[in-house]
């Protein structure tokens, strides 16, 4: 992937996530994607009174296709657990410290509202559900591209074990649309399984797993909260360094590469210099890939709900040569 790419990518990233559907068919009849009471208008803080402590799961995190996935692998993945404790104070789990920690809940205009360091526009608040679009500010502005396109679905905690008689993780799920449009994606990057255009990050990476002691290969961590890079930015963009022993010379290389489907490696992106030097790392790069690589490792494509598809990986690739 290109670098310009990469970083327009990663700048929406954080701010991803999405919706529910009505049942058109059964308009009166309780089901995942539409609770039985209705929403109550959202002006103010008065709208919070009727569902102060309830708990809410959130049970879809989806973009405004209806799905979880978008075309570069990303997965929006439910995980918040709210509670309101009052009219200007809101709970939220906190997975760090394994408990609810209090926020205090701010009304800034209309239907929109901060908590938790997040902007929110509430959609709907009801005793079953609440659907809030969570929104990028830039200044006081909100944006209107896709990171500010998403929405965040909560069940309360009766209505998931009461009504819907079954569990938050059942309603976590991926959908079948979700395993349909990974396919899809998948059998797309099988047209040119060694191009990164169509390939997409693994929801379970590439593996690398060597054949022979001169070969040592450890996946590195890219997740900085502090820059805004979370454990996603693992399997969107994943890194090795990969050390060869008894190598025919010292070398050192940093490049990319495409492992599609059936686990063959494709070169895919790295620097040089000069344009002159092009060819020859071209050339050296690949017979890496085709002596070292390919030979010592037994690779395992990336996957995606349990279907392999080209991904792409960026190699840190060193070797020494056997000392005299």
């Amino acid at each position: 992937m290109t670098k310009s790419f990469i970083l327009s990518a990663l700048s929406a990233l954080a701010l991803f996530i999405c919706s529910c559907n009505p049942n058109p068919k059964n308009p009166g009849k309780a089901s995942p994607d539409k609770p039985v009471d209705e929403p109550l208008p959202v002006t103010g803080r008065e709208p919070f009174d009727p569902i102060i402590g309830i708990k809410f799961y959130e049970v879809k995190r989806r973009f405004s296709t209806g799905l979880s996935f978008n075309e570069i692998g990303f997965q929006q993945e439910p995980s918040w657990i709210i509670r309101f404790k009052s009219r200007d104070t809101i709970e939220a789990y906190s997975p760090q410290f394994d408990r609810m920690q209090s926020f205090y809940l701010h009304f800034d205009h209309k239907n929109v509202y901060n908590f938790a360091k997040e902007w929110f526009r509430i959609k709907k608040i009801s005793k079953d559900s609440l659907v809030f679009q969570r929104l990028h500010l830039t200044g006081r502005e909100i944006s209107k591209d896709i990171r500010s396109d998403v929405n965040l679905t909560w069940y309360s905690e009766d209505y998931i074990h009461k009504v819907l008689k079954t569990t938050v993780e059942e309603l976590q799920r991926p959908t079948k649309a979700d395993t349909l449009y990974i396919q899809e994606l998948a059998d797309k990057s099988a047209l040119d399984p060694g191009n990164a255009k169509t390939a997409f990050g693994a929801r379970q990476p590439v593996e690398f797993v060597p054949v022979s002691k001169i070969i040592h290969v450890k996946k590195l961590s890219t997740v900085d909260k502090l820059l805004g890079r979370t454990e996603s930015y693992d399997y969107l963009f994943p890194r090795y360094r990969i050390d060869i022993v008894n190598a025919y010379d010292d070398f050192g290389y940093d490049f990319s590469i495409i492992v599609d489907a059936k686990g063959k490696i494709h070169l895919g992106a790295f620097h040089t210099s000069f344009q002159e030097n092009y060819g020859p790392r071209k050339k050296t790069l690949e017979a890496i890939i085709n002596v070292y690589l390919q030979n010592l490792l037994q690779v395992s494509p990336g996957k995606t709900l349990g279907i392999p598809h080209s991904s792409e990986v960026n190699l840190v690739v060193t070797g020494r040569k056997r000392a005299k």
